[in-house]
Parts: C-alpha cells; sequence; structure tokens
C-alpha cells in the first residue's frame, strides 16, 4: 500500500538537544508531516546548510517549508540564528516559515520571537500531533 503524501514536502529542525530532535523527528514522521526532515543540533550549522540552498539553486521542494526552532542553544540562540538567517539567506527566507519550538515559558521570549520577521507560530515542547496539526 502506498503511503499517503505528507502535508509539507521538507521541515528542518534546529536543536541542541539530540532526545529532542529525535522524539520530534517521530512525531512528524508518525504523523505523515513531512517526507523529508532535516536535523541539526547547532544554529551554525543550520546556517551553513541553507546557505548551500541559496547558492546551489536546488529544487523548491527540498528546501525546509517550515523549521522548528529552538531559542535556548549555546553559541547562536533561536533569536539569532533568525535574525541571520534572513540577512544571509534573503532568496529563501521568505519561502520558509519559522516556528519557534521551546521549553521557555516566558512570555518575553514569545512576544520576542513572534515579533520577528518570518516567525509562523510559537509552540511549547514537547510536539505534538495537535501542533502539527494546527500548522
Amino acid at each position: 500500500m502506498k503511503k499517503p503524501k505528507a502535508k509539507y514536502p521538507t521541515v528542518m529542525l534546529v536543536d541542541d538537544s539530540e532526545i529532542d530532535n529525535f522524539i520530534n523527528q517521530k512525531m512528524i514522521e508518525g504523523c505523515n508531516f513531512a517526507d523529508r526532515i532535516y536535523v541539526h543540533t547547532s544554529s551554525k550549522s543550520a546556517l551553513e546548510f541553507l546557505a548551500n540552498f541559496e547558492r546551489a539553486h536546488l529544487p523548491e521542494d527540498l528546501i525546509p517549508e517550515i523549521i522548528f526552532l529552538d531559542i535556548n542553544m549555546p553559541i547562536m540562540d533561536g533569536f539569532q540564528f533568525a535574525e541571520e538567517f534572513g540577512k544571509s539567506c534573503p532568496k529563501i527566507y521568505d519561502k520558509i516559515k519559522i516556528v519557534f519550538l521551546t521549553s521557555s515559558l516566558n512570555p518575553v521570549d514569545q512576544k520576542r520571537a513572534m515579533s520577528v520577521r518570518g516567525v509562523y507560530s510559537f509552540l511549547n515542547k514537547p510536539l505534538g500531533k495537535d501542533h502539527l496539526d494546527k500548522l
């Protein structure tokens, strides 16, 4: 039997926690939310990966339509990632929805996140089927 088409062709997880990435990846797969999932444990590696898309002119379905982004990460947090992504990848930035997926319950973080250009939603971990259904 053929697997039904996923809601999105490609999404990306950016979180320094390998356990959270594993759980979120399994949820996305289990809900048939995306055909392809890129996983990064570093904001820097995710930025480099996206910059390569900008330079390589790859097919549109390979570019993630949604980036699930943690806020609290070492070296470059989620806010810094979003700012740098907008500067370094202007051709693809507006094609991608950023969804902050975080353990932060701080209303200041939520307000700040929702003021970032390109941010579509602010979700609290863990990622659940109800979250994915609403996106």
